[in-house]
Formats: structure tokens, C-alpha cells, sequence
């Protein structure tokens, strides 16, 4: 009940996650073929979670299921319809060798609450039948199976009954294929047929449906494997393979190969499947062998002359051996010539290889499991200065990966290339370091892909590599351009602001002035009791001092060029601040002006200044916006609110006449302004800033309401918090 509960949960997500994809068109679609055995119906619904599985892993694509008949796999493969397919492992070994189809996930089958990755064949005939108990009953008997190219529905009974001297074509009455599993074995039950096979599984899937009463079977020929608990008629081989077709990109299959064999067990895609995830590639030498056995494709020969037929044809000995001795003289010159032209293919393949690790841009190198390099091409010689006669036979390690960028040592056993040796699984290194000859290093980006031999075993690795030295340079570079930028908007900024900061500043000083006058006058008026008032004075003073020493340490840290680190601010430091440099300018436009601070919001983590300047962007927008209504109806309102426990909230609100909607799509784009005399970059800086603090600026605008325009902060609960505090609590 609980599977098919996450069945129905997985189903209702993937109906709103396609009712609700925005720009779905866009990604590029990824073709899976799967091999239809049950109906092209039942195919959908065990294995559009899977495909759904894919898209939420790697959401730049969008991977669609494509059921595939038997007798269409072929033609989908050959001519490219396909970019990944899930097939039986005799079809997935033709498909290998003629379109060199490459497996990279193989299936772990979930049944009776455990995984298994090997299956097998299934021979049955009804329980009633008492003239079919062993394989050689089955002489003159019509026998059914799913598909001539169907491994666990026809390839294996095949192979037990050759082996059993059975002659599938010459001692069986008649052999029909049902095209789908289902159909084999209600065709056995209906009486249609006398015995059927079907693949391990089968029988005990359609029992727990209710579609059959598994008392009515027999099974023929049956097998015990305690570690297989299904009903079983043949040897095991390895379970359904998931492989990329050749035009499909390496990059694109290792991240399908990583998400699949990432799945848990569990997950609600592998239910549906009814799958218990996957694991590394098996190895499909046993689906070889039954190949080689039955003389099917890919090792399908021509018969050879026996002895007798040689005696038959050529009864006169002496004429025999002539002819043989021509026949072997024929044959040597036949190999002699085979051999030429193999050695010349070999020369001219070794030249295409080279050919082409020469003609890319990238550095590429092959390295063995001692770590030594192995091969190398011209890009990784011009981008290192190594030269192959350096690197070849060498490790690769001591001579590239010896030291880290800061200057501390790194030991080989954390090697991202060695550890592709050991775990077999490729990876992606987006930012490491290669030593050129000189001494100078290299920025890079890499690949470490596992090289496979004849049997499958892991003998190395293959590293391709750029050089992204001058994209590191560029993105420094966009920082700093980004933080001037900055800078000049708050210089701007505070150039507009200038009439208020000053009336601001002239208030304290003018009290300082007037104090201190007075507090001269009495002290030589000479009068009596003038003490006690001369010290009022003088207090005054101070106070008028200390605000005026804060509005200019405001404005100071606000033009700061250079910004900190984001770290846990207080957020009344932040308020202050905006309040010190806009409160004259709010209380000389007459705009009624409120704040209203969450007492329970302390510290938020953030970069002080750069939210102190968004705040002030909008606090000056709005005052902007309130210029053209009349005076008692301006109001403008800063809140401070905690917003899911995690995250504060920070709203400018004002009762202006709103944005338009033509300039509100358009708002946050450089040079876009609602304002005449406007440059547009305001909104446009403010913006970036909240990206960078993991948020979005966001405004909802009416002509009744005004404009309110809001973004959220992680919260901070500890003074000392780090970078993982906040990015833990991103937006």
C-alpha cells in the first residue's frame, strides 16, 4: 500500500510540475527508448517518474519516455530517433556492437521488497496438463514466446532446451510469439498454446494484480537459487542495461549515469518502476556466450564442412589433398594479405586518433593506474609547456597536482584523478590548478573519465581540461566593475541628498553655536549661580557634537569604497543609519513618516553598506513619487518583519500615484526609469545587490495604493555567525 501511496504522490507532483514549467520549450528534449515487453501503456506508466526523475536532477533538459516494439529498437537506434535506450541485454549487445551503443547504468529490479540485478527465464504450461512435466515433453508440443530477439522471454528457454537436445524448429510442433509477456501467458492458460516462457518475475507480478491464479501454472524444468526467490527455469544473466547511443554527448550521459546512480533505492520514481535504483554497469559476457551457443547475431557464422561432407564431395583422396594443399596455399596468401591490410587500418586509425586529439583546443591526457601519463596532445603541451617526452611514462600527479594554489602540498590520495581509479565514477573539477614547466600555474576546469578495457576492468583514466585563466581575469574583473559602479551610485546618491544632509548638519551645529555663545556670556557676566547653567550649556553641546559626529561617520562608511564581508548586522544599525540621511529631507517634503521594527528581528546576515544603500534608493524613490500629492496625503512607511522564522523581511511602502505596468515589467532593467530626470541604474544596482544576498527585489503596485517595494534577508541568530549560516537559510 505504501508504494503504490508514493506512486499516486509522484503522479499528482508531475501533473503540476507540467502545469506550471515556464519555459519548458526551451530545454532541450532527451529521447529515452524503452523495449515495450508489457504494452506501450504499461511502459508510460513505469517509467515517466523515472524520465521526471531526470528532469528534476538536471534541469536543463527535458527527457520524454518513447516505448519501443521489438521490431522497432533497431531502426530507432540506427537512425538516431533515440538519445538513451532501456533494452533487454541480448538486444542492448547488438545494438553495441553494430551502432556501438554504450551501456552506463545497470537496472537493480525491486521484487518482493528486495533489489536484484540478474533475471531469467520462465517455462510453464497449466497445472492441469499431466502429459508435460520436463523439458522433453515438450517434443510435438506448440510453444509460445514474447519475441525472437526477447533474452528472458524466448533466448534463454532456447538455450536450455538446445542443451537439453532439444531442436527448437524440428522437435516442436509449432513456436509463436505473443509480442508481449501478458499476452504468453494467458494464451498458456487459455488453452491457445501447450507451454510458454516469459521472463523470471512475470508470473508473480500478474498474480499479486489479480489478472492470474498462479496455482493454475506449472513450471517446467525449475531451478532453486537461494538467493533468487522467483520461479525459474534457466541460468541468471545481468539485468537491463541503461545506454547512450552514439550521437548522444559523453558530458550529457556522465550526468545521466551520476543521477541515476544516485537515486535512492526508495525513491518514489524507482516504485513506479517497480526498480530499486541502479548500480555501475555489469558486465554482459554470459548474454556473449548464449549468443555464441544459439549462433545468433553478433556471432552468427556460416556452417563449416564436416568430414564426411568432405569425403562425400571428394571421395578420390589424392584429388583431396591437392585440393587442400591449394586451399591452405590460397588461405595463407589470403591471411598474408588480411594482415597487410589490418596493419595498414591500424596505422591509419593510430593517425585519425592522433589526428584528432590534436585538432581540439582542449588539453587531453591519459593516465594509468600507477598514476603515470600515458598520452598526451599538442594542447596539452602548448597550454603546460610539458612536453610529451616530460609527461609520458611520468606521474602525472608529482609533476601537475604537487602543490595547491596557496602554496601547501597535495597529497596524492586526494587527487580527484586517483579517485577515479578507485570509485570508477567520473567527475568535474571546476576550479583547480595545473603547474606549467615554468614554474607558473594554470587555472583549469577538468574531466577524469574512467578508461575501460576489453572486460570492462578499469585500466586508467582519460583528463581533458581548459584554460580558464582569462574567465577567472574577466569575472575578477566584473566584480570590481560591479563594485564601482556601486560606489558611484552611492556618491550620487548622497549628491542628491546634499540639501538635506546639510540642513541636517546645520541644525547641531547651530545649537553648538548658540550654546556655546551663551555659555561665554554668562561666565563674563561674572553673576553669581552661573556655573550650574554654563554646565547645562556645555551638555548641550556634547549631544549636538555626537549627532553631528554620527551623521558624518553615516555618510563616511556609506561612500566607502571598499566593502566587508557579509557578516551579522543589527538591524537598527541599519534603520539608523537610513534615518540620520533621510529623516530631514522626509520632514522637509512634510511626509508623514513611520517604522515600524518586529522586536523580534535582531540580526540579519548581510553586507551592511550595500543594504544600506538599497533602502535609501528606495527611500528616495518614494519620496520622489510623493512630490506631485498633496501634502496630506503623503506617507511613506519602512517595516522590518521576520518572515517563516528564517528570513526578514524589509518593506518601503509609500501612497504615491504607483508605477505603470508598461514601466513595471521593464524596472529592474538598466537605463528603464519611471522618473524624467532618471538615469535607471537605481533599481538596477539595488537589484544585483539582493541577488547577491540570495533574495529578489520585488514590487506590487497600485494607482490607489501606491508602490510597495520589499526583499528578505536571512536571519542570524548568533552575533559570530558564518557564510554557512546564511547560505543554509537562502531565499
Amino acid at each position: 500500500m505504501l508504494r503504490y501511496l508514493f506512486i499516486i504522490v509522484l503522479s499528482l507532483t508531475g501533473l503540476g510540475i507540467s502545469t506550471s514549467s515556464y519555459g519548458q520549450d526551451s530545454k532541450e528534449n532527451i529521447r529515452i527508448g524503452v523495449l515495450s515487453h508489457r504494452g506501450d501503456e504499461a511502459t508510460r506508466e513505469a517509467w515517466d517518474a523515472t524520465a521526471k526523475y531526470l528532469c528534476s536532477q538536471l534541469p536543463d533538459y527535458q527527457f520524454v519516455i518513447e516505448p519501443l516494439k521489438f521490431n522497432r529498437v533497431d531502426d530507432a537506434t540506427r537512425r538516431g530517433d533515440v538519445d538513451f535506450i532501456l533494452v533487454n541485454p541480448s538486444i542492448y549487445v547488438n545494438l553495441e556492437t553494430r551502432y556501438r551503443t554504450s551501456r552506463i547504468a545497470t537496472m537493480n529490479n525491486y521484487r518482493g521488497g528486495a533489489a536484484y540485478n540478474i533475471f531469467g527465464g520462465v517455462i510453464f504450461t497449466r497445472s492441469d496438463r499431466k502429459d508435460i512435466f520436463v523439458l522433453d515433453d515438450l517434443k510435438r508440443k506448440s510453444f509460445m514466446a514474447v519475441d525472437d530477439t526477447s533474452l528472458g522471454g524466448y533466448q534463454m528457454a532456447w538455450r536450455e532446451l538446445k542443451a537439453r537436445g532439444i531442436d527448437v524448429e524440428k522437435d516442436l510442433d509449432r513456436v509463436e510469439f505473443g509480442g508481449i509477456h501478458d499476452a504468453v501467458v494467458k494464451s498458456v492458460l487459455n488453452g491457445d498454446v501447450d507451454v510458454g516462457t516469459v521472463r523470471t518475475d512475470i508470473i508473480e507480478r500478474m498474480a499479486a494484480n489479480g489478472e492470474i491464479d498462479i496455482n493454475e501454472i506449472k513450471i517446467i524444468n525449475s531451478q532453486v537459487r537461494p538467493e533468487f526467490p522467483f520461479a525459474l527455469s534457466t541460468r541468471v544473466y545481468p539485468e537491463w542495461p541503461f545506454s547512450k547511443v552514439e550521437h548522444t554527448e559523453n558530458v550529457l550521459a556522465q550526468k545521466v549515469a551520476l543521477a541515476l546512480l544516485q537515486m535512492p533505492t526508495e525513491h518514489p520514481a524507482a516504485l513506479a518502476g517497480n526498480y530499486a535504483g541502479w548500480t555501475i554497469p555489469l558486465d554482459y559476457q554470459k548474454v556473449h556466450d548464449l549468443f555464441r551457443e544459439l549462433n545468433l547475431p553478433p556471432y552468427a557464422a556460416r556452417g563449416r564442412f564436416t568430414l564426411e561432407e568432405v569425403i562425400e564431395k571428394y571421395w578420390y583422396w589424392a584429388l583431396g589433398a591437392i585440393v587442400a594443399l591449394l586451399s591452405m596455399l590460397g588461405l595463407t596468401a589470403l591471411v598474408v594479405l588480411h594482415n597487410k591490410a589490418l596493419e595498414q587500418a591500424k596505422n591509419r586509425l593510430e593517425k585519425q586518433h592522433e589526428l584528432i586529439l590534436n585538432s581540439v583546443d582542449d588539453g587531453i591526457y591519459g593516465v594509468d593506474l600507477k598514476g603515470r601519463c600515458t598520452f598526451v596532445n599538442k594542447a596539452m603541451e602548448n597550454l603546460t609547456g610539458w612536453s610529451a617526452e616530460d609527461l609520458i611514462g611520468n606521474n602525472q600527479h608529482m609533476i601537475l597536482h604537487h602543490t595547491r594554489e596557496d602554496g601547501t602540498h597535495h597529497p596524492p590520495d586526494e587527487c580527484p584523478v586517483y579517485a577515479t581509479h578507485k570509485d570508477n565514477i567520473p567527475r568535474f573539477i571546476p576550479d583547480d590548478i595545473f603547474w606549467k614547466k615554468d614554474g607558473s600555474h594554470l587555472s583549469v576546469e577538468y574531466n577524469s573519465t574512467p578508461m575501460k578495457g576489453r572486460k570492462g576492468k578499469t585500466t586508467g583514466s582519460v583528463v581533458v581540461f581548459r584554460d580558464t585563466t582569462a574567465r577567472k581575469m574577466n569575472d575578477a574583473k566584473s566584480r570590481e566593475h560591479k563594485k564601482q559602479l556601486e560606489h558611484v551610485s552611492r556618491l550620487s546618491t548622497l549628491g542628491e541628498m546634499a540639501s538635506g544632509i546639510a540642513h541636517e548638519l546645520n541644525q547641531p551645529l547651530t545649537a553648538i553655536t548658540m550654546n556655546s555663545r551663551a555659555c561665554v556670556r554668562m561666565m563674563e557676566s561674572g553673576q553669581a549661580g552661573q556655573q550650574a547653567n554654563c554646565s547645562d550649556a556645555m551638555l548641550k553641546i556634547a549631544d549636538q557634537a555626537e549627532r553631528a559626529g554620527g551623521i558624518i561617520r553615516h555618510i563616511r562608511n556609506f561612500v566607502q569604497k571598499e566593502l566587508p564581508d557579509r557578516k551579522p548586522v543589527l538591524v537598527e544599525h541599519i534603520i539608523e543609519t537610513v534615518t540620520d540621511l533621510m529623516g530631514s529631507e522626509i520632514k522637509q517634503k512634510g511626509i508623514k513618516f513611520t517604522i515600524d521594527i518586529d522586536p523580534s528581528v535582531k540580526w540579519v546576515f548581510a553586507q551592511q553598506i550595500q543594504i544600506e544603500q538599497v533602502l535609501i534608493n528606495l527611500v528616495r524613490n518614494a519620496i520622489d513619487a510623493l512630490e506631485d500629492i498633496d501634502e496630506r496625503g503623503r506617507s511613506l512607511a519602512l517595516s522590518v518583519a521576520l518572515h517563516k522564522s528564517k528570513h526578514v523581511e524589509f518593506r518601503v511602502k509609500d501612497t504615491g500615484k504607483g508605477i505603470s505596468p508598461k514601466v513595471a515589467d521593464e524596472l529592474f532593467d538598466p537605463f528603464v526609469s519611471s522618473k524624467e530626470k532618471g538615469m535607471g541604474l537605481g533599481l538596477s544596482i539595488s537589484q544585483g545587490i539582493i541577488n547577491s544576498h540570495g533574495s529578489r527585489l520585488r514590487v506590487d503596485s497600485s494607482a490607489k495604493e501606491g508602490a510597495v517595494f520589499y526583499f528578505f534577508l536571512p536571519v542570524s541568530t548568533n552575533p559570530k555567525a558564518n557564510i554557512t549560516e546564511a547560505l543554509s537559510n537562502d531565499y
